[in-house]
């Protein structure tokens, strides 16, 4: 059931995500004048939708995008009189027939919409910084919402802290390489239990050093092996100092992402460490938001390099890593089994936000590829022909008019198909090996 609610909570969340992205191009789009016919969140068959003017709003049945139709998108074909190319309607002319074939395919669909009464209100009309706007606007929706969402959970809920206050205390000092979780008998016992340390304890000092945070104390503990230290921690209020002796351990090390890439030899205690959340400044807020960003970014450049491990996730049963491209299908298993999870309700929050988080700057980041159908592609169209505009004037020359972007059709085409492939791959992945957060 929690599960249920998991993947509802998160569709609707898209929902909002795509609607927030389209009204930031429907906004602009009407404020430069622009005809808008329709307004859609969703694809395929219309399931809700009112005519307010002369936009229809609406809501389809597969929440995989949003859409707004402008009229005018790409320019009428030169010619007389502005006509459509006047070519042969077969792939007869061979791969450049098939190529033009597809462009002015393309532009017929396009100009189908405009009317004697559209003049100066299509959207090729616009000036390119205009135009750059009214897409880019779309992105930048997503990127508002992510570095909100981003915000309310550093300032807000906090950001987990690792604090040097006992979390658990091993029994027995077992090495990092063991292959029994298990005590024995002959197994000796940890420093932290010969000296009665328990959940709750808050380290103060530690060999004469104030401790201040867990990875101080950590370091602290490998650097002491085979000595004596004194330890003080803080139980209901009271200090209690203890003479603990400090055993050399096999101990892991571990990556960013919590991940042993080996061991080393150190200082064993026998302890883990508390985790709690602490709000952070604003300046911190927005520091932490540029790193996320980044990622966010490095992530989106490097799905390539991750796809065989998707298909090895899928043919060969390879575990998938959490950094692992995943869709919408994917990203509503994540939400359900965030919800479903044996975690505090804060912990569930913040899960969830980081998780619609991320699929806003994700949104935002691919939306700005500069190729079609991408808002990338008509924002690289508008640049070229702002561009050329600018060397023409340069050179005294005359204007050479609007940048057909219908040209990068066939582009998109072939832009489109490996999205489909990927989504795809990336829906069958999410299907037979999702992803997992825990466990």
């Amino acid at each position: 059931m929690l599960t249920a609610i998991g993947v509802i909570l998160f569709v609707l969340g898209l929902l909002f995500s795509i609607a927030w992205h389209e009204l930031g191009h429907l906004a602009f789009a009407k404020l430069f004048g622009v005809r808008v016919t329709q307004y859609m969140v969703g694809f395929g068959r219309t399931l809700f939708s009112r005519q307010r003017g002369e936009t229809e709003y609406g809501i389809k049945a597969i929440p995989l995008g949003g859409y707004i139709r402008m009229v005018g998108m790409v320019p009428p074909a030169a010619g007389k009189n502005g006509g459509r190319f006047r070519g042969p309607g077969t792939t007869a002319m061979g791969p450049a027939g098939m190529v033009r074939q597809l462009i002015e395919d393309s532009r017929s669909g396009d100009r189908s919409q405009v009317t004697e009464q559209d003049d100066g209100r299509q959207f090729y009309q616009l000036h390119p910084f205009k135009r750059i706007v009214v897409m880019f606007a779309g992105p930048f929706q997503n990127l508002i919402l992510a570095v909100v969402l981003f915000i309310v959970i550093v300032i807000g809920l906090g950001v987990p802290v690792t604090v040097p206050t006992v979390a658990t205390v091993s029994t027995c000092v077992l090495p990092a390489t063991a292959t029994k979780s298990t005590c024995a008998a002959s197994d000796p016992a940890t420093p932290a239990a010969q000296a009665g340390l328990k959940p709750g304890d808050k380290i103060v000092s530690f060999a004469g050093s104030t401790i201040t945070s867990w990875d101080q104390m950590r370091e602290l503990i490998r650097a002491s092996a085979g000595k004596t230290v004194a330890l003080t921690y803080e139980r209901d209020g009271v200090d209690t100092t203890k003479q603990v002796p400090i055993v050399a351990n096999t101990l892991a090390v571990l990556d960013d992402q919590g991940k042993q890439t080996g061991t080393t030899v150190g200082g064993f205690l026998g302890i883990t460490a508390a985790t709690e959340y602490q709000s952070q400044s604003v300046g911190e807020a927005f520091t932490m938001t540029g790193s996320f960003i980044g990622s966010a970014a490095h992530a989106v450049v490097s799905i390539p390099s991750r796809i065989p491990a998707l298909w090895d996730s899928i043919f060969n049963g390879k575990a998938r890593d959490q950094n692992s491209p995943v869709g919408i299908v994917g990203a509503g298993v994540i939400s359900g089994e965030i919800l479903s999870s044996d975690t505090a309700a804060k912990d569930k929050i913040e899960l969830f936000l980081q998780l619609l988080a991320g699929f806003n700057m994700s949104l935002f980041l691919l939306n700005l590829l500069p190729l079609l159908p991408l808002d990338g592609g008509h924002i690289l169209g508008a640049i070229i022909e702002w561009v050329r505009r600018g060397w023409s004037k340069v050179r005294r020359k005359a204007d050479p008019g609007p940048f057909d972007v219908a040209k990068l059709m066939p582009v998109a085409y072939v832009v489109a198909l490996l999205f489909i492939g990927l989504s795809v791959l990336t829906l069958v992945a999410d299907v037979v090996n999702p992803v997992k957060l825990f466990g």
